[in-house]
């Protein structure tokens, strides 16, 4: 069951592999890229890792930072200026991370500290994915 299960997902990520980069993914290609361990699951630690990765990309200046610039609309006003605690009208990593743990554990609807595909196809677990994806449509 597992086996197919995986199969399903390698098929789909298959199918939107010959999709332009500008195409909205689908849940199940989102968890089939951030799916280190292949449990069939995103865990925390696997959701920071990816978005350590795209905070890496986005800051094109290297400064550090993400300006609204940068984040290209991947954060509405009210998260970015919940994630500015200091106000300087930028995000550090650490900050970035720290709206990527509390985006998940909105997502991660039945809170065993995993998100599934149901739970990644959320609202919630969109907020979430355009932190974590670089090739997404904003």
């Amino acid at each position: 069951m597992r086996f197919a299960f995986v199969l399903l997902l390698l098929a789909v990520a298959l199918a939107n592999a010959s999709t332009p980069v500008i195409a909205r993914r689908s849940p199940s290609s989102i968890l089939l890229l951030l799916d280190a361990d292949h449990d069939g699951t995103v865990d925390l630690a696997e959701a920071k890792t990816a978005a350590s990765a795209i905070f890496d990309k986005l800051d094109t200046d290297k400064d550090g930072t993400l300006d609204a610039k940068e984040l290209k609309g991947r954060l509405d006003k009210s998260e970015f200026e919940s994630g500015d605690p200091d106000h300087d009208k930028t995000l550090t990593k650490d900050e970035y991370l720290t709206i990527v743990e509390k985006l998940f554990k909105a997502a991660d609807l039945d809170h065993n500290g995993k998100l599934d595909i149901k739970e990644l196809s959320s609202r919630a677990g969109g907020a979430l994915t355009k932190l974590l994806i670089y090739e997404i449509v904003l």
